[in-house]
């Protein structure tokens, strides 16, 4: 687990929080499952647990684009979207690589929250797949 990208700032302890509390719900449920299933059973597993946290969880919420001064709806999705405050993108895959940390920060820049998190369920340890990024 690391800091992808340090932020001009810190960020709050309530969003400091919420981001404690993904990250022990996402070993929670790595520890029970393990690796090698599909990214969507983790998605479902996560929100769920964050869900009987007692946060407020959205699946797969639409961002849309804005470029010069239009709106587009190009499609893309945050997998969840926690408190609207923290960004989780799930993976299943042999290994993060540097597009999954430029998809992240872009996300975060257009849905306009601060903290994020990249997790690759299908890692043998969690710890190895794991990416906080502050933007």
């Amino acid at each position: 687990m690391h800091d992808g990208h340090d932020g001009a700032g810190a960020i709050s302890s309530e969003v400091n929080r919420i981001g404690r509390a993904v990250m022990d719900a996402a070993f929670a449920v790595h520890r029970e499952l393990g690796p090698g299933l599909l990214e969507g059973v983790y998605e479902h597993c996560l929100a769920a647990d964050l869900a009987r946290g007692g946060l407020s969880v959205e699946r797969q919420v639409a961002v849309p684009v804005e470029y010069r001064g239009e709106r587009i709806d190009a499609g893309f999705r945050l997998d969840l979207l926690v408190e609207r405050r923290v960004i989780v993108e799930v993976k299943s895959i042999d290994a993060l690589a540097s597009i999954h940390t430029a998809q992240l920060l872009t996300y975060l820049r257009f849905a306009q929250v601060r903290l994020g998190y990249l997790v690759n369920f299908n890692s043998l340890r969690l710890k190895d797949g794991f990416r906080r990024i502050v933007l």
